[in-house]
C-alpha cells in the first residue's frame, strides 16, 4: 500500500509528546470556554424548541459532523427526548419522509455549507419544521435559514497540523450536550426517569431496583425473640442463611441482631455454656437497618461503610419485613 507519507516513526522524546498532547488538551478547553462565554439566549431558545417539541430532534450532518450527529441523537433520547440521526445525503433521496412537522429539525455544519444539509432546508420549511443550527458560520446559508442559530466557530483547530476536525467537533457536541441538559431541566427528568431508559445495565440497576427486590421475606426471614436461648438463635442464623437473626420483642419490634461474630465472640468469653444463656445477653443492640422502599445501591453504601454483610429490613414502627445480603446485591449486579 503506497501512503502519502513514511509510516516510520520519527525520534520524538516522550517529552515533546507530553507537551503536544497537553497543548491539544488545552486549545479545545480554551474553545469551550469561549463558547461558553459566547452563547445566550440562543441555546435557551434552542433548549425551549427542543423541550417543547410534540415530535422527534431530527438530527443531521455529514462528515465529522455527521458523526457528532450521531452522539448528540443519542443523547438526546438517551435523557428523555425522542431523536433520530439523518444522513442528510439518505434524506435527499427518499428519508425526508421521515420528518414530521411535529419535529425539530438540529443541523450541524461547521462552514453552514454543506450543500446536502441546504438541500433538504425547504422540507423542512414547506412543512413548518424549525431548524436549529451548530455552525462555526454565522453568517453562512445554514444559518440564515435556521430559525435558532448555535454559533460553534474556533479560532484554530487543535491538532498539530491544525487542519482535522477536533477542536470543532470537540465544541458540536458539547453544544449538544448542553441542549440536551437544559432540555432535561424543563422536562423535569429524574433519576428514576433515566433508569427507565437504561434498564439493560448496571446504571439502570443502580436507579431502580429497590431493597424490597432483592430481600428474603416471609419464611425466608430469620427471626428470634429476645428471651430465646443463644442455642435456639443458632438454629435461625443457620437454617436461613444470612449469617444472622433478627431479635425481636413481644410486639415484633427489633431490639437486636445476633450475627455468627457475636456467636464465637459469646462462646469464647462464657464456653459451652454460654448456649443456654438468653440471646439478649449476645445480641448486638442497635443493628445497621434500612427501609424495603431505599434503591438497593444504598444498601451496598451501608453494608460498605459498616462492614458487615447483611441488612435487616423495617418498616415505618421498626418490625423487621426482610433481610438482605451482600451476595444477594452484588448478584443483582448492583454494585
Amino acid at each position: 500500500m503506497n501512503l502519502p507519507y513514511e509510516r516510520e516513526e520519527k525520534k520524538i522524546s516522550n517529552e515533546e509528546l507530553i507537551k503536544t498532547g497537553r497543548e491539544i488538551l488545552r486549545k479545545e478547553a480554551a474553545s469551550l470556554e469561549a463558547a461558553a462565554g459566547r452563547l445566550g439566549d440562543e441555546i435557551v431558545k434552542a433548549a425551549h424548541l427542543v423541550s417543547r417539541c410534540g415530535g422527534r430532534v431530527v438530527v443531521t450532518g455529514l462528515g465529522k459532523s455527521g458523526h457528532v450527529g450521531r452522539k448528540s441523537a443519542a443523547t438526546f433520547a438517551s435523557l428523555g427526548v425522542p431523536a433520530f440521526f439523518l444522513h442528510a445525503t439518505e434524506g435527499a433521496h427518499g428519508d425526508l419522509g421521515m420528518v414530521c412537522r411535529e419535529d425539530v429539525g438540529y443541523f450541524l455544519s461547521n462552514s453552514g455549507e454543506t450543500h446536502e444539509l441546504i438541500d433538504i432546508i425547504p422540507y423542512f420549511k414547506r412543512i413548518g419544521a424549525p431548524i436549529i443550527a451548530v455552525t462555526g458560520n454565522p453568517e453562512s446559508s445554514l444559518a440564515r435559514e435556521a430559525d435558532v442559530v448555535l454559533n460553534s466557530h474556533v479560532d484554530a483547530e487543535a491538532d498539530p497540523l491544525g487542519l482535522a476536525p477536533t477542536s470543532s467537533t470537540t465544541l458540536q457536541m458539547a453544544i449538544g450536550d448542553a441542549v440536551a441538559g437544559m432540555a432535561t431541566l424543563l422536562l423535569g427528568l429524574q433519576k428514576e426517569d433515566f433508569a427507565l431508559f437504561h434498564p439493560g445495565g448496571s446504571l439502570g440497576k443502580r436507579l431502580l431496583l429497590r431493597v424490597r427486590d432483592l430481600m428474603g421475606s416471609g419464611d425466608k426471614l430469620p427471626l428470634t425473640n429476645v428471651h430465646a436461648r443463644v442455642r435456639d438463635a443458632i438454629f435461625d442464623i443457620t437454617s436461613k442463611g444470612y449469617g444472622a437473626t433478627a431479635i425481636v420483642g413481644d410486639g415484633g419490634e427489633l431490639v437486636g441482631v445476633f450475627t455468627d461474630g457475636d456467636l464465637r465472640r459469646f462462646i469464647e468469653k462464657n464456653g459451652v455454656e454460654g448456649l443456654e444463656h438468653p440471646v439478649s445477653e449476645a445480641m448486638t443492640t442497635h443493628p445497621r437497618v434500612i427501609s424495603p422502599d431505599s434503591l438497593a445501591v444504598e444498601a451496598v453504601r451501608i453494608v460498605e461503610q459498616w462492614e458487615v454483610s447483611a441488612l435487616i429490613v423495617v418498616d415505618k414502627d421498626n418490625r423487621p419485613v426482610g433481610m438482605v445480603h451482600i451476595h444477594e446485591i452484588l448478584k443483582a449486579g448492583v454494585a
